[in-house]
């Protein structure tokens, strides 16, 4: 662990770069995807934090871009979905690194019979990536890793492992949320300004190292070993912190 991650982060400025993870970042985590709900409070949050940057503000996340624009209703932000392998930029122009087709479509036919054996697996299909969430089963973990590990090996090469909270993902090797932090700092309005980026997941030090590398602002959410260089307790500690961005005595631009 990093020996500086339990340290609180610095007050945010409106000239920083955020990025930030939504699911157990912004959102309280639930059983299902499908299920998270996206409070009006939050919505105002970061719009307004997304205005007072200059549109420096970019959701990073696993989910898709579809299954974001969804949550946020008519509030339009850069977004990187898939884990970076989407990445829709401050001009609208959608950038995407594919998978394997026929990869992809073998293993969905070899987890066929085992989601129906186990009811409490639950595979998403984000398009890009193969998602196998055992949130429902937790006593399934091992199992999951093993059987999805086993099937990107016999798939060949192209494909790596991505481990999260209760949920193992297969996903084109190469790209990350690190990867997306770095293709949204050359471009405006990101470029030449202090990145900022806020997960709790494993899938979230690729963004961590990115932004370290940068001599940025890096913050873990909740417990957990970490390279994130800073520390916030839980959701509402985020939101708390980002608030914080628009006391405009304190944040000056």
């Amino acid at each position: 662990m990093n020996p500086r991650s339990r340290t609180l982060p610095p007050a945010p400025r409106v000239e920083w770069a955020f990025f930030l993870d939504v699911d157990g970042t912004l959102l309280e985590i639930a059983d299902k995807p499908s299920a998270v709900r996206v409070d009006l409070e939050l919505l105002d949050l970061i719009g307004q934090v997304y205005r007072l940057s200059g549109g420096a503000l970019a959701l990073v996340s696993g989910r898709s871009i579809s299954d974001l624009e969804g949550l946020l209703g008519t509030l339009r932000l850069p977004l990187a979905g898939q884990h970076g392998l989407e990445r829709r930029d401050a001009a609208g122009r959608l950038w995407i690194h594919a998978a394997p087709p026929a990869a992809k479509c073998a293993i969905k036919e070899a987890l066929r019979p085992v989601l129906e054996r186990h009811p409490g697996l639950l595979l998403e299909d984000k398009g890009l990536t193969l998602a196998l969430h055992y949130r429902l089963a937790p006593h399934l973990a091992a199992y999951a890793q093993r059987l999805m590990q086993r099937l990107m090996n016999e798939v060949g090469g192209g494909l790596e492992l991505q481990k999260g909270k209760r949920v193992v993902e297969l996903k084109p090797a190469g790209i990350d949320k690190g990867t997306a932090v770095a293709e949204y700092l050359t471009e405006s309005p990101f470029s030449n300004r202090h990145p900022v980026f806020i997960g709790d997941d494993l899938n979230d030090e690729h963004g961590f190292a990115e932004v370290n590398r940068l001599d940025g602002t890096s913050i873990k959410v909740g417990p957990g070993a970490s390279c994130a260089r800073f520390r916030l307790a839980n959701v509402a500690a985020v939101r708390r912190w980002l608030a914080d961005t628009l006391k405009g005595r304190e944040c000056q631009i």
